[in-house]
């Protein structure tokens, strides 16, 4: 099908500067300004390199030497190949560095998106098992809805339209002729949603209504980082349909709490959750929560977000139920999503000089078992051994890989998996066959610290020193980040000491009863948002950091991804 898809890039207001490298075409139809793009896109280092600051003469040396690597106990130096830049060096170019090096993903050939490689792809996996068993475990079935939008659904809620037509992405041609009207690429699905469930909610019976899909969507973003912010992502998408207000508080309420159980208890990274002002809410919601995270540049992460819609989009779209009397009501709606930016989240969270750290419930590999065989006579007990320590360890449910390769050392072998984050690596050798017992090293902990030597190599003993260790690594990794992000949360109660706690990359939390205009002139002055009123709130009274006023609860402000 021969297909024209124009790009909506903004409507009024001011769009940020766009690379050289970016050269647009504009045309000017009613509903907005769409832009057709040619794209020259530099390699993924050019893109570096162009954000990257100017670093002193002293930094360079230290990166160059940090690039060359050492040696370590077992064989092979980190190669220039697997070098990534120090977080303190550049926090910016040690992510991209990271992403490309631990083969999670690379640029696709349209500026902004990506391409999601095997190996970030699992990671992805492992986010939808474990939140699928739990949306289906409430009673949520998968569905799927078509990708393109009539224009006119979007049109139909004026806070929705307002809110995404900078966003948009329109396709105008089909089969080399005009559509009579644009369609619009999905970038979120209340509308099309509405549509159908007003066609199946007749009755009270009918009712909860709770469906969620898997899928893709499109935003036209300007600014773009891998799995943060693309032109296109993945992500789940929830949609429920009750009889009650209450009903659907409830349910908005459910999901925030699900994300907030998955970040900490599998993702392993620490979040606070809350209600989002009204400024930050979403476009056509009453009320959104939120789960915000730290990033290890000290910046917050919207990792996922629940929205109680009221009857908003019902009145848009009539979807009404029959009620127990004989009477129409408008049903009450939520919606809730998570997206491939928690995988971005989890990198900034946990990764470190060497690459990946990966939580163990959320990685593909939880343990790789590394044999170290200098002469080949060696090689039949020392293999033999492995298989059945793999065997072992996949009989107890362990993801468990064997780096075999003979063409690479053990030390290339140990900085490639080091790179990819894998929480345990086993090392294998003739003296730890003749011994009976092998190494363990753990990911999260540097050097010999966060090595054992003679772990039994007995099947039952070695399974349960792995589950012990993975157990270990899963709670060190997220007592490693709260910690950080506590260090890091600052009280405040004045404007004043909101600026200073900003301008050193702090969160801000504080009495907050001011007015919307207040919070825009936050942002203004110090490019921080208002991310969220948590949900745990500290023991009053309080009093209004920006008017001096008393105060219902403190809200945390913090610039942000």
């Amino acid at each position: 099908m021969d297909l024209k898809v124009n790009m909506k890039a903004g409507m009024a207001a001011q769009r940020p500067s766009v690379s050289p490298s970016l050269r647009c075409m504009r045309s000017v139809p009613a509903f907005g300004r769409i832009a057709r793009v040619t794209i020259t896109r530099p390699s993924a280092a050019a893109e570096a390199a162009q954000a990257a600051p100017e670093k002193p003469e002293k930094q360079q040396k230290q990166q160059k030497q940090q690039k060359q690597g050492g040696g370590n106990d077992k064989g092979g130096a980190k190669t220039s190949e697997e070098a990534i830049t120090p977080k303190s060096v550049d926090f910016s170019k040690w992510y991209l560095d990271l992403v490309a090096k631990a083969e999670l993903a690379d640029y696709g050939p349209v500026r902004g998106t990506m391409v999601i490689r095997p190996y970030g792809y699992a990671i992805w996996e492992a986010i939808q098992s474990h939140l699928d068993a739990q949306f289906k475990a409430v009673g949520v079935q998968n569905a799927y809805f078509p990708q393109l939008i009539p224009y006119s659904f979007i049109a139909k809620e004026a806070e929705h339209v307002e809110g995404f037509a900078p966003e948009l992405a329109l396709v105008t041609k089909g089969g080399g002729k005009d559509l009579e009207e644009p369609l619009v690429v999905r970038p979120t699905s209340e509308t099309i949603i509405n549509h159908m469930f007003a066609q199946w909610i007749q009755s009270y019976r009918d009712l909860p209504l709770r469906v969620n899909q898997w899928c893709n969507v499109h935003r036209w973003e300007m600014r773009t980082r891998p799995f943060v912010r693309t032109l296109e992502f993945l992500w789940q998408e929830g949609h429920t349909a009750h009889a009650t207000p209450e009903e659907a508080e409830e349910e908005a309420m459910r999901f925030v709490r699900i994300y907030e159980a998955f970040a900490s208890g599998v993702a392993g990274m620490p979040v606070v959750a809350g209600r989002k002002s009204r400024i930050e809410s979403f476009a056509g919601a009453n009320r959104t929560y939120t789960i915000e995270a730290m990033m290890g540049d000290r910046r917050a992460l919207q990792a996922g977000t629940s929205h109680n819609l009221g009857s908003n989009f019902a009145k848009a779209f009539g979807t009404q139920y029959l009620d127990e009397k004989g009477a129409q009501q408008l049903v009450h709606q939520s919606s809730w999503g998570v997206s491939t930016r928690m995988i971005g989240g989890i990198i900034m969270t946990h990764g470190d000089d060497k690459g990946l750290r990966l939580p163990p419930r959320i990685a593909p590999v939880q343990v790789v078992i590394v044999p170290i065989v200098k002469k080949e006579g060696d090689r039949p007990a020392v293999m033999d051994a492995v298989a059945a320590l793999e065997a072992a360890a996949k009989g107890a449910g362990i993801r468990v890989k064997v780096d075999a390769d003979s063409r690479q050392t053990p030390g290339w072998k140990f900085n490639h998996w080091e790179m990819k984050g894998v929480p345990v690596r086993v090392e294998v050798g003739p003296k730890d066959v003749e011994a009976g017992g092998c190494v363990v090293a753990r990911r999260d902990k540097p050097g010999k610290e966060g090595k054992q030597m003679g772990v039994p190599m007995e099947a039952s003993a070695f399974v349960a020193h792995l589950h012990k260790t993975l157990e270990e690594v899963q709670g060190a990794l997220l007592a490693e980040a709260r910690a950080f992000r506590d260090a890091h949360i600052v009280d405040v109660k004045s404007y004043d000491e909101l600026k200073a706690a900003i301008a050193e990359g702090k969160w801000a939390r504080g009495g907050w009863a001011a007015s919307d205009e207040d919070e825009k002139r936050v942002k203004e002055e110090t490019q921080a948002t208002l991310r969220c009123f948590p949900f745990e709130q500290p023991a009053g009274p309080h009093t209004c950091l920006m008017t001096g006023k008393p105060a219902d609860e403190v809200a945390i402000f913090a610039k942000s991804y």
